[in-house]
């Protein structure tokens, strides 16, 4: 090989290395215009730009950095499906970035896609096991139902960082995705000992106080959490609302059915019209309901009762207790018609009396008992303790 033609390879050589650093020099304009328009929130602009950088240098050192803006881009469109890709193409150019695998572990946790996003975090965990990591792929576990392999991550967490809350965190919310929310609320507190601002901590017990049914304690964390973490106040106490089983929290006649009536009242002093023998009058009671209720169940006359009441406490019982006269009367046990007032959360329960046949029956208004059995708008049954009224125990 001659002097000239080692000077061609030099020439060669030194043209290449001006060419790629030329284009380099370009990506990174591209780079930065695409960072430019993101910050004005002109997503499209930025994604082309970012895309223009990398195909400009797809070797450069930016070319993940650019994939990776790119997927924010399109993240900020609403394309979940570009930004996944572009999470792809950031790890086809450096598959040991641990941080993108996170990313786009993320994306799948978010679109719910918990397979998809188990194997990007195992992968993350095999490049870099950091707490952080193992956690991340501890909660796919659990969206998963891999329980037991959830627990063993987040012990790792609480072996790796004891100081830190997220150890004791990610096993509650282990044990609240498996129903054990007495194991989880001890969590919660552990979390928040080592952490006192910790507000999902916060939240996530009062999720787990609620579903006990301990729902004065789940209210108490509403509170506390309304001036420091006011969107978690919201989302627990909407919560709340939907699994707190429903109940009647008052009634009142809306017709002349003195339900407040001594016992062996007459009927006709009901309604003068049932002064006739075997005379009937359709009489009205309404009742007050704390939530929402499914239409269809209160109406159904079928999820009503009507009678006397038979309570053990002193003076609940029917006639309280004394020997029923053979005049007394009662209504039907099933109402005549229902009608559910959504807007006021009021049940119209309509039912009949009816005069006995010598003129002279007798009634114990104030120990009629009304029973509702029907569910609310979320499917919930009634509070076994808030599904009845007389007019001496009122509701009970």
């Amino acid at each position: 090989m001659n002097i000239d033609t080692i000077d061609l390879f030099e020439l060669a050589y030194q043209t290449v290395n001006l060419q790629r650093s030329g284009l380099e020099q370009l990506a990174n304009s591209a780079l930065s215009r695409g960072i430019d328009l993101y910050m004005r929130q002109d997503y499209k602009g930025a994604a082309k730009e970012f895309q223009r950088s990398i195909g400009l240098a797809p070797n450069a050192s930016n070319s993940v950095e650019a994939a990776s803006y790119m997927a924010d881009a399109y993240m900020g469109l609403g394309d979940t499906k570009g930004a996944a890709k572009a999470y792809k193409t950031a790890l086809r150019l450096n598959p040991y970035r641990d941080d993108i695998n996170i990313k786009l572990g993320n994306l799948y946790f978010s679109e719910e896609l918990y397979s998809e996003a188990t194997a990007e975090y195992e992968k993350a965990v095999k490049l870099n096991p950091s707490a952080q990591n193992i956690f991340a792929l501890g909660q796919a576990y659990m969206n998963t139902g891999r329980y037991s392999d959830a627990g063993t991550q987040f012990n790792k967490v609480l072996r790796m960082a004891p100081r830190e809350p997220n150890g004791n965190f990610g096993l509650g919310l282990n044990y609240s995705k498996q129903g054990r929310y007495e194991d989880a609320i001890t969590q919660f507190k552990a979390a928040i000992r080592l952490d006192d601002k910790f507000y999902d901590a916060y939240a996530e017990m009062g999720y787990a106080f609620a579903n006990l049914g301990q729902i004065d304690e789940a209210m108490d964390l509403v509170n506390f959490l309304e001036d420091p973490a006011p969107e978690l106040a919201d989302t627990l106490s909407s919560y709340i609302y939907e699994v707190d089983p429903p109940k009647m929290l008052f009634a009142y006649a809306t017709s002349s059915f003195n339900y407040w009536m001594p016992i062996k009242s007459p009927v006709s002093s009901l309604d003068t019209y049932l002064q006739t023998a075997d005379a009937s009058k359709t009489f009205t009671m309404k009742f007050q309901f704390d939530k929402e209720m499914e239409r269809s169940e209160v109406e159904n006359v079928i999820n009503w009762q009507i009678g006397r009441s038979s309570g053990i406490a002193p003076g609940t019982a029917y006639n309280f207790g004394l020997p029923v006269p053979e005049t007394e009367v009662q209504p039907p046990p099933i109402p005549v018609n229902v009608y559910y007032d959504a807007e006021e959360m009021t049940a119209t329960v309509y039912f009949k009396i009816q005069q006995n046949a010598n003129a002279d029956g007798t009634i114990d208004p104030s120990h009629i008992e009304f029973r509702f059995s029907g569910k609310d708008a979320f499917g919930l049954k009634m509070h076994p303790d808030f599904d009845q009224f007389t007019g001496f125990s009122k509701v009970y």
